[in-house]
């Protein structure tokens, strides 16, 4: 029944592009296991045929020459491309570099079809630019004998961009700039521009931050207009707003956050009650109450959608007058939050909550280190209530877990940074039972609140929210992934029915091996990405029905949506402060923005571990084969998690030709083999911060 409706639909819509989320909305399937049922089908779908898939889209199989319009998407060496069609009933259309024409990556283009195929894919010719992806691009300026040009930081941009003399702008051989008014009319000829701006020094860290921010488009300085408007807004609160909030300023509550922390938007609290449960509240900074829809504030807040944090930097949503001061829950002063107070039972059922507007006065600002230490020691400040929250923590987590969540270990590095920011030392942090007790807390405080609105609902009537979710994996990526673990000596049963208990047994396996943190990191490449979404999918690595953000918004828009949402839904009789094509929008910005503040994080991390790495040139390092290609393999130093690349012309002891099938690299005379996931020794034989890469020299055993 349902097979039939889907190609009904795709017959009636045969030039729709769409997503299964989407799909099942239009269809009106609400119930999980119908939802299930329904991507199944699709992918059926699709191997028979019917549909072809673009990404996470699918469409009706419509075969037919023409000429095509969609966005260019370059691969990261610049050799080639795919043109995504847009409202097109066509595949992703290959493109060689011969035929790329004047096209920069994120160009809208039209393609002409040609008579050939590459792979699975169309291969076609770009005929024409609709509209240019970017306006500025960043990169460094170099000159020889008789002109200037810039070379792109990103590695997408395939090509040099030619500098006039008199468009230079003052910048000087080796400078990182911006390039305006860029002109490409001749694929013979090699694209034009002017200097628009000098943003400093090459492989000066903070003129790459800055390069980076340009790069990906990333607010980086405040509008005079959003400044002046958070410095008005006082520290002080009313008596008369104090009177309309729960009065829990004589409570212990504390903060618990990462040492070089410089807001605090969570506390937690705790009692044990008379009948044996306890009482846990989770207490949010109130920012809704400072940042309002009609606010120069709150349109900036949009535009960012989130804090990046680079290493010894950050870009914050808000301004420092509100997220490290009016609304940062500093200790010893009153505060305004939002509360989740939860009543669990010994085995940590919910059996009780509220969520009310509140004001704090937090007594103790802890920092992880300090948390675990009394809780190794069995002494120090607030122990009871420390020793408490831990042993409710723990059991969430195991409760968790016997539900199906997955509990991925993605290790991080921290830095040791001198009085100019140069790193002195790099360590990988230690996940301990006070960073879990924290985390912990806050899923509970997303998955209530999640779960209030639905709860809370007029059956009759649909509220527009904002949920965190987190698709089903495709089948094919947890094929490959059980390809992968099986040539490393493990098993893991991709068409099992529970695949999230399964694999979180197999990540219980491999713990505090050389081998973890490689299967956790190719276990979440093979995961879908968690979004944000006002069709409420679940959450699929977390094993949650419902979930939202509503613990941090100082740093994360949809939080403080989220709070706004609830609010008025409580105290305004149901009205809707966002219709659904708003929430929609957000979504979509919110999730777009995470993605390229993961990416910048990512980079700056790499940044400062070439800074670091540049005064070990030629040292040795212990590492793990992190990556197999046909060009070499990737190696992670084990004590930094630093990256680099072991070339495979450098690897002159043998003839290597790559065994794609086994990920592995095999020597043609000697049978040597090295696989992912092989220890190794490494020396450090180049460091190129125009190219973001480290080269290392492999070890003869």
């Amino acid at each position: 029944m349902i097979k039939k409706k889907i190609k009904a639909f795709f017959k009636k819509n045969s030039n729709l592009s769409i997503k299964s989320k989407v799909l099942a909305k239009r269809l009106r399937i609400n119930d999980l296991d119908q939802y299930q049922q329904m991507k199944k089908i699709l992918h059926e779908l699709t191997d028979e045929g019917f549909l072809l898939r673009k990404g996470k889209r699918f469409i009706f199989n419509y075969s037919g020459d023409g000429k095509i319009t969609g966005k260019l998407q370059i691969v990261d060496d610049g050799n080639y491309g795919f043109v995504i069609p847009g409202n097109s009933n066509s595949k992703d259309v290959f493109i060689s570099e011969r035929n790329l024409g004047t096209a920069f990556n994120d160009d809208i283009v039209e393609v002409i079809l040609l008579a050939k195929k590459k792979g699975k894919n169309v291969e076609g010719e770009i005929t024409k630019i609709i509209s240019r992806g970017r306006e500025e691009i960043v990169g460094t300026l170099k000159k020889t004998k008789s002109f200037y040009f810039v070379e792109p930081d990103d590695p997408k941009i395939h090509r040099d961009i030619y500098i006039s003399a008199e468009h230079v702008n003052k910048a000087k051989n080796g400078d990182k700039v911006v390039v305006s008014d860029i002109d490409w009319s001749s694929n013979q000829l090699n694209p034009e521009g002017k200097v628009k701006e000098v943003l400093g020094k090459t492989g000066s860290y903070d003129t790459e931050i800055s390069a980076l921010a340009r790069e990906l488009n990333l607010n980086y300085k405040f509008p005079a207009k959003v400044l002046n408007e958070a410095e008005k807004i006082s520290e002080e609160i009313p008596a008369e707003e104090i009177n309309e909030r729960l009065d829990l300023r004589e409570e212990v509550i504390i903060t618990i956050d990462p040492d070089d922390a410089k807001d605090f938007d969570d506390a937690v609290s705790v009692k044990k009650l008379d009948n044996g449960n306890y009482q846990v509240g989770i207490h949010i900074a109130d920012v809704s109450h400072y940042v309002s829809k009609n606010k120069a504030i709150f349109d900036e807040a949009f535009n960012r959608c989130t804090s990046i944090y680079f290493v010894g930097k950050v870009i914050p949503m808000l301004p420092e007058r509100l997220s490290n001061t009016v609304c940062s829950l500093v200790p010893n002063k009153d505060r305004l939050t939002y509360s989740v107070i939860a009543e669990l039972t010994k085995r940590g059922k919910v059996v009780n909550y509220s969520i009310r507007k509140s004001v704090i006065n937090s007594k103790k600002r802890f920092t992880y280190k300090e948390v675990q230490k009394i809780l190794d020691d069995g002494t120090g400040d607030y122990i009871e209530e420390l020793n408490l929250l831990n042993r409710i923590a723990k059991t969430l987590k195991q409760n968790r877990s016997r539900k199906g969540s997955i509990n991925f270990i993605t290790p991080e590095v921290e830095f040791k940074l001198d009085d100019k920011g140069v790193p002195i030392d790099i360590s990988v942090k230690q996940i301990t039972e006070s960073n879990n007790l924290v985390e912990e807390l806050m899923l509970l405080a997303n998955q209530i609140t999640a779960k209030h609105i639905v709860s809370k609902k007029d059956k009759t009537k649909h509220v527009p929210f904002v949920y965190r979710v987190h698709d089903y994996p495709e089948p094919e990526k947890l094929q490959e992934f059980a390809a992968f673990v099986k040539s490393l000596g493990h098993s893991f049963d991709a068409n099992t029915a529970n695949q999230s208990k399964q694999l979180q047994h197999l990540l219980d396996q491999v713990k505090d091996t050389s081998e973890e943190s490689l299967i956790n990191e190719v276990a979440i490449r093979s995961m879908a990405k968690a979004v944000y979404s006002t069709f409420n999918i679940g959450h699929y690595g977390l094993g949650f029905g419902h979930y939202t953000h509503f613990t941090s918004p100082i740093r994360r828009f949809p939080d403080l949506v989220v709070h706004d949402i609830l609010f008025n839904y409580e105290t305004k009789n149901g009205r809707q402060v966002y219709d659904e094509n708003r929430l929609n929008e957000i979504c979509e910005r919110a999730s777009d923005q995470e993605r390229k503040a993961v990416t910048a994080e990512r980079i700056s991390v790499k940044l400062k571990q070439m800074e670091y790495l540049r005064n070990h040139i030629g040292e040795e390092f212990e590492g793990v084969i992190s990556g197999i290609t046909n060009f070499g393999m990737f190696i992670e130093l084990s004590d930094i998690l630093a990256e680099g690349l072991v070339k495979l012309r450098d690897m002159d002891d043998d003839f290597y030709f790559h065994d794609e099938k086994n990920y592995a690299l095999l020597g043609q005379r000697n049978g040597k083999k090295y696989r992912l996931g092989d220890k190794v020794r490494v020396q450090i034989i180049r460091i190129d911060e125009e190219k973001r890469g480290i080269d290392f020299l492999l070890l003869n055993d």
